[in-house]
């Protein structure tokens, strides 16, 4: 009776599951639109692809490398790739409607690295400096030029803007060819971790820019704190934190969807050991995604649960 009773329950959640995602396994090609390979979203796609081969036999993974958000965003739209990362403020452009998010991840901290001794103390003292503002279609280049554009006046046409990667940008600074690099990512970046170890380093305040910022461009900046042991040498720092969305076509099949939203949920652990951002998943916040709505797939995952 007991056999008969565990396998009547064990059929009785698989067909609940089945019904939750359409009635379907999930299923298809499923390219991940993530950034560098020496940042968060590179760690964190890596590691969905793993789940997926390991869970979802039907779907058929890889990883894209890309500048990051804005051009995550503009595959996804293309239908160049399936899935993509990109900060809030980035996916906010978007007016078409056919954006949609899965689930909102974690925060991106904004970072203004400069050499300890650098005379860099504020935003305004970029002036006459040679500053990276991240690569060309990345989250980093735009949230970079909002900053300069709410900071103090005529400061955007004052500094020497080059348009580098996070890997050119650290190397750059390494060898003392750029003053200053922005970057906008998860905690730690391992790139950032990697180079405070071999350089003294530190990161400039931002925080006073957080209020210019969400009158200026929406309510999706925040102030945060880098903590004292993030990074070697480097004291705790006021920032400014960015919502971090994974986003899909509101054309994604049902299934496909409610599989990858149960899947980053199943799989919190693996994702936590691909990078600490991982660990800050958390289903409560997971649906808080504005402007974007939530894909129906995704919304689907979200009432199971919640029942």
């Amino acid at each position: 009776m007991k056999r008969r009773s565990l396998l009547l329950l064990t059929a009785t959640a698989l067909a609940g599951a089945g019904c939750q995602s359409g009635g379907q396994r999930p299923a298809g090609r499923v390219r991940i639109a993530t950034g560098s390979t020496a940042a968060v979203y590179y760690a964190y796609g890596s590691a969905i692809e793993k789940l997926i081969r390991a869970q979802l036999p039907d779907v058929q993974p890889s990883v894209l490398v890309t500048a990051a958000s804005a051009e995550n965003v503009r595959l996804v739209l293309a239908g160049n790739a399936e899935v993509g990362f990109t900060q809030a403020d980035i996916a906010a452009a978007d007016k078409s409607g056919e954006l949609q998010a899965l689930a909102k991840l974690y925060d991106d901290y904004v970072h203004l690295i400069v050499r300890k001794a650098s005379d860099v103390r504020g935003l305004g003292d970029l002036r006459e400096h040679r500053v990276s503002l991240g690569a060309p279609g990345s989250g980093t280049a735009i949230t970079a030029q909002r900053l300069l554009s709410v900071g103090p006046a005529g400061l955007g046409e004052a500094l020497q803007k080059l348009q580098l990667g996070l890997d050119d940008s650290v190397t750059a600074l390494r060898e003392s060819r750029i003053d200053a690099f922005f970057f906008s990512g998860g905690l730690p970046v391992g790139a950032i971790d990697t180079l405070a170890k071999s350089v003294a380093i530190r990161m400039v305040e931002l925080r006073e820019y957080v209020e210019p910022l969400r009158k200026k461009f929406g309510e999706y900046y925040t102030e945060r704190i880098v903590p004292l042991s993030t990074y070697s040498g480097i004291g705790p720092t006021a920032t400014i934190g960015i919502p971090n969305y994974l986003v899909v076509r509101a054309t994604m099949a049902q299934p496909l969807a409610y599989g990858l939203t149960k899947l980053l949920f199943d799989g919190k652990d693996a994702l936590a050991r691909a990078h600490p951002a991982g660990a800050r998943l958390n289903v409560r916040t997971a649906i808080s995604t504005p402007p974007l709505a939530l894909h129906p797939g995704a919304a689907a995952y979200y009432r199971a649960v919640k029942e």
